[in-house]
C-alpha cells in the first residue's frame, strides 16, 4: 500500500535550466489544441451528433471490454518479463499499470510510465532500474510490432509521406536501440564494463544487467508472442466502432489506424494524447481509408471517449486502493528516479 512509501526529501540545487520548467507543458498544451481546432473547426455537429444515437450498444459494451482486457494482458507481458527477476501477482502489476494510465490521462508527457515503474519497485522492491529495463523491452517489442504493421499496411494502402518518414525513423531509432540492447543481452561482460565515474554508472550498469537477464530467459519468447495478445486486443475496439457506425470496413482497416494511432502518439504530448489522437485519427480514416471526412472525424471523437473513459474509471478506482493522490505519487516518482540517478541503487528508500 502507498502507506509504506515513507517521505522522499525534496531535491534541492542542482544544475541551473537554460529553459523555464512549464514552457514545455506550455508548447505540449498549444501543440495539442491547435490539432483539435484543425480537425474539428468545420465539424457538421448538427448532421453528425444524431448519427451517435443510431449506434448499437453492443458494439459499445464490445470496445470498452476489449480495451479493458488490453491492459490485463500488458500486465500479464509485464509479469513474464520480469520471471526472471521476480514472480509478481498480476494483480499488483494490472493495478500498477492502470494508475499510470490514470495519469497519462490527467498529466502531460505520458508520466504514466515513471509512475507504473516506481508503484512496481515499492510495492514488491524490485530495484528501480530492473523495472526500467522491463519497460524498455516492452517498447522496444511494440516497436517491432509497429514496424512491421507499418510495413504490412503499406502493401496495402498508399501512406502520407510525412508518416512514411515518421515510421522510418522510429524504425532507426528502434534499430539502433535494439541493437544495443541485443549486444547486452548476448555479453553480459558489456554490463559489468559499463561503470565510469559518472553519477549515472551504476543505474545505467543495472539496467544492462537487468536486459541481459531478461532477454536470456527462457520466459523471454513467451513475452514476445504475449505482445500479438496485447496488440490484437486492441485492434478490436477500433473495429467495433467502424461497425457501430456502419462503416463496411475490414479488419485491416481497423488494423491501419491503430498502426497509425500509435505511431502518432508515440511522443509524449497532453493528457490522453487529446488532440493529436483526434489528429491521427481523422488521417487514418479519411487520407488513408476513404472515409468521409465528417464520419471520420466523428469516429476519431468517440474511440478517444471509448478509450479514455474506461482508463480512467479503473485508473481512478486502482488509485483509490492506494490512498493516495495521483500528483503526490507523481512527485515521489520523480524523486526517486532522482535518487537513482545520484546514488548507488539498493534498496529503496521509500520502501
Amino acid at each position: 500500500m502507498m502507506k509504506t512509501m515513507g517521505s522522499i526529501p525534496e531535491r534541492n540545487g542542482g544544475a541551473p535550466r537554460r529553459f523555464p520548467a512549464w514552457l514545455g507543458t506550455v508548447i505540449v498544451y498549444v501543440l495539442s489544441l491547435a490539432c483539435l481546432l484543425w480537425v474539428y473547426h468545420d465539424f457538421d455537429w448538427e448532421t453528425e451528433l444524431p448519427k451517435l444515437a443510431r449506434i448499437n450498444p453492443f458494439w459499445i459494451i464490445l470496445a470498452v471490454a476489449c480495451d479493458v482486457l488490453v491492459y490485463f494482458s500488458q500486465a500479464w507481458r509485464w509479469n513474464i518479463l520480469l520471471r526472471p527477476v521476480a514472480r509478481l501477482p498480476l494483480g499488483k502489476s494490472v493495478q500498477a499499470i492502470y494508475i499510470g494510465l490514470f495519469a497519462n490521462e490527467v498529466l502531460p508527457l505520458r508520466s504514466g510510465e515513471l509512475i507504473r515503474c516506481y508503484l512496481l519497485t515499492v510495492w514488491d522492491h524490485i530495484p528501480f532500474p530492473l523495472v526500467l529495463s522491463s519497460a524498455l523491452i516492452e517498447r522496444l517489442i511494440d516497436g517491432v510490432w509497429l514496424i512491421a504493421g507499418f510495413v504490412m499496411v503499406s502493401f496495402f494502402v498508399d501512406l502520407p509521406n510525412q508518416i512514411e518518414a515518421g515510421v522510418w525513423i522510429l524504425a532507426a531509432l528502434v534499430f539502433i536501440i535494439g541493437s544495443t540492447v541485443v549486444f547486452a543481452v548476448l555479453s553480459k561482460r558489456f554490463a559489468h564494463h559499463v561503470t565510469t565515474r559518472h553519477r549515472w554508472s551504476e543505474p545505467l550498469r543495472m539496467i544492462v544487467e537487468g536486459l541481459h537477464d531478461m532477454g536470456r530467459a527462457k520466459s523471454f519468447p513467451v513475452a514476445v508472442a504475449a505482445s500479438t495478445v496485447y496488440l490484437a486486443l486492441q485492434v478490436i475496439p477500433i473495429h467495433a466502432m467502424l461497425e457501430g457506425y456502419g462503416l463496411d470496413l475490414p479488419w485491416g482497416a481497423a488494423a491501419v489506424v491503430l498502426v497509425v494511432l500509435r505511431l502518432g502518439t508515440i511522443v509524449p504530448g497532453a493528457p490522453g494524447n487529446v488532440g493529436l489522437f483526434h489528429l491521427c485519427g481523422y488521417l487514418a480514416l479519411h487520407r488513408m481509408l476513404g472515409v468521409d471526412p465528417q464520419t471520420a472525424k466523428s469516429i476519431s471523437g468517440i474511440m478517444f471517449f471509448v478509450v479514455t473513459v474506461p482508463l480512467l474509471a479503473a485508473g481512478a478506482v486502482a488509485l483509490a486502493m492506494t490512498g493516495s493522490e495521483i500528483r503526490d505519487i507523481y512527485r515521489r516518482a520523480h524523486a526517486h528516479r532522482h535518487q537513482h540517478a545520484a546514488h548507488v541503487p539498493g534498496r529503496s528508500s521509500a520502501d
